[in-house]
């Protein structure tokens, strides 16, 4: 496989950075991966490629100790050859910055062996280590560039980041409590803290989901062919549920890492050592498995959800990573008695002035793509309320909805994906915190995300008084127009089952994909139906359906008459002018819904939480809302 560069090794000074073991690995693996490309050159040009072949097998860690330390290369007839060896390591030096992938590993065993340290202290120490060792690169270069003449006119430091991809801190796999038949994998280290580089862009074999990820009749993880040296392993908290994450180290599979990290928080250090088990374990890109090994299992005996991604091509987009670990997560939803929601879902605090009018303070994300309600009830008047739990901090963010504005909020903080690729460029970025992820909020607002259909221009784009009944129809037929994203041509209608197919419970013809988990789902919503229709009736919980209009234009279902009608003069316009319509319509429910909750209270100067989930697959205009009712309030200024 192709490889990467783990760093181990502390070094203080340039003598040191090149006499390590990770420098002379980054080496061999530099000079392999530029002498596989030169033999790939055309007939054309085979004898520059020869001569540059010849020039590069040469290329040591000695020469280059000896330039930096001596001045054995300032005699005459060496200077020349010198330079030539420092502009290839330059080149070296820019192929670590951009196309190579180098992380740096600490292990941190302290956390749980002494107690001495916190995860808070060790994320402190890996930042501290990336910077030293980005900084350390740099005077290496820097020296070596001035002990050739080469380091002449304007320095340009402040644009060379030469940290690693990702920095580490590890314990050791054997503190976690893996069942019996799983301890292998106590051998892989756990990371529990991590610094890693951002706005960066990574390119992956695969743009686009094309294959579902459902149950399987096997077992998928053949653990007695898993190398442990060949894997990182992240443990995830996902919603209530505490998954670990093992990537593969090779090219194509490792770069969903820092993806991953951008997105989920980790698990609490003490459900790691307080002998807590995994509730599931996911593999992506495992070479041991085939195509028909896609999927998750759950292995009766271990009580264990066990997913795998193969190491195939085509399975290596970030969308492969993310989804089946939400798919993970809904199962043991399912199982345990919960509603899993494929939504966007915010927490409105609402304030009011001297006048008592009502204006939005605070807009606090919850959940950007995927959460769950639990029925619990609550000790204060003892009635059963559907309490929403989110999975991410982060957001995996189609670039196509955005407005500059939106971009330019998330640059710097940013993992991307493919965006030299066209449509479906995507972002990770952190949207959310933990503590809002796990806030005890009682939903207010139950909303289905319909992307397609056209709104007059006088009329409400949301009906939030529906009937339970006749809105639960938009839920389960789970209607929209596909951006193109997944195999769904672009502007084509489909639709998922609650407008969630991961996995999906019944597909379009009414076929039940899912016996055991839909039967449990149907228990779960019929549950869910009895104790919202009770909260509806007492006027605390409105459910309906929200027009985003977000693909209304290349809705192949819609005529140009059609759009004139609603007045829109352009088809492209419709995608960011359709949601600020819906922001505008939300706005206004939210501060009216603040109002009813208000005359509730006994003590009328607290403030007021409206918590809203919008229910939707992707592209439905979720994320695209949420940032057009920011740019209407203003709250931030960018």
């Amino acid at each position: 496989m192709e490889e990467i560069l783990e760093i181990r090794d502390g070094c203080n000074t340039p003598g040191q950075l090149l006499r390590s073991l990770a420098f002379a690995r980054f080496l061999k693996i530099y000079k392999q991966e530029f002498i596989t490309d030169l033999e790939n050159r055309s007939d054309k040009h085979r004898q520059e490629a020869e001569h540059k072949i010849d020039f590069i097998k040469i290329v040591s860690t000695r020469d280059l100790i000896k330039i930096l330390e001596t001045s054995e290369f300032e005699k005459q007839g060496k200077q020349e050859k010198a330079r030539e060896l420092i502009r290839f390591m330059d080149g070296a030096f820019h192929h670590y910055r951009g196309s190579g992938y180098s992380r740096l590993v600490r292990l941190q065993n302290d956390v749980v062996s002494t107690g001495l340290e916190t995860t808070q202290t060790v994320k402190n120490k890996v930042t501290d280590k990336a910077q030293s060792l980005a900084d350390l690169i740099l005077e290496t270069r820097r020296q070596l560039l001035d002990k050739v003449n080469l380091d002449q006119g304007v320095r340009r430091t402040p644009g060379m980041d030469a940290s690693p991809n990702v920095t580490a801190g590890e314990i050791s796999g054997h503190y976690f409590n893996y069942p019996a038949d799983y301890s292998l994998l106590s051998h892989i280290p756990l990371t529990i803290a991590a610094d890693m580089k951002t706005g960066v862009d990574y390119s992956t074999p695969s743009n686009k989901r094309a294959r579902p990820f459902y149950e399987l009749g096997h077992n998928p993880l053949r653990l007695k062919n898993i190398n442990v040296n060949d894997w990182v392993s992240v443990p995830l908290q996902v919603g209530a549920s505490l998954i670990i994450t093992f990537i593969h180290k090779s090219r194509g599979c490792i770069e969903m890492e820092p993806g991953l990290l951008n997105l989920f928080p980790f698990a609490k250090i003490d459900d790691i050592t307080s002998n807590r088990s995994p509730d599931g374990v996911f593999f992506f890109g495992d070479p041991n498995a085939g195509e028909e090994d896609l999927g998750y299992y759950y292995d009766n005996e271990s009580n264990l959800l066990v997913g795998v991604v193969p190491n195939i091509d085509e399975l290596k987009y970030f969308g492969y990573a993310k989804k089946p670990i939400l798919t993970l997560h809904n199962v043991l939803a399912i199982l345990n008695g919960d509603l899993p929601l494929h939504c966007g879902c915010t927490r409105y605090i609402v304030r009011f002035n001297d006048n008592n009018e009502p204006y939005i303070a605070e807009m606090l994300i919850k959940a950007d793509d995927m959460g769950k309600i639990s029925l619990i009830k609550q000790p204060h008047d003892q009635v059963t309320r559907p309490i929403f739990c989110g999975t991410e901090t982060g957001a995996f963010a189609c670039l196509d909805g955005f407005s500059e504005q939106a971009k330019l909020q998330m640059a710097g903080r940013e993992v991307g994906y493919n965006k030299n690729t066209g449509s479906n460029a995507r972002q990770i970025v952190p949207v959310t915190e933990v503590d809002e992820l796990y806030r005890e909020d009682p939903l207010d607002i139950l909303l289905y995300m319909n992307n397609f259909t056209l709104i007059e221009f006088n009329e409400k784009t949301i009906m939030a008084d529906m009937h339970i009944e006749d809105a639960l129809q938009h839920f389960r037929l789970g209607e929209r127009v596909a951006a193109g994203s997944t195999q769904t041509h672009r502007g084509s209608k489909e639709s998922s089952y609650w407008a969630n197919p991961f996995p999906l419970l019944k597909d379009n013809n009414g076929t039940i994909l899912h016996p055991q988990l839909f039967e449990k789902f149907s228990e779960n919503e019929k549950g869910f139906i009895g104790d919202m229709n009770i909260l509806i009736n007492r006027g605390e919980l409105k459910v309906g359906v929200a027009h985003s209009q977000l693909m209304a234009g290349v809705y192949e279902g819609n005529t140009d008459e059609d759009l004139k009608r609603c007045h829109f003069n352009d088809r492209d316009m419709i995608e960011q002018e359709g949601p600020v319509r819906l922001a505008d319509d939300l706005i206004d429910l939210i501060k009216s819904t603040a109002l009813d909750k208000r005359q509730k209270l006994e003590n009328k100067n607290d403030d007021i939480s409206v918590t809203i989930a919008l229910v939707g697959d992707s592209r439905t205009g979720k994320s695209e809302t949420a940032e057009k009712m920011e740019g209407i309030l203003r709250l931030q200024l960018i």
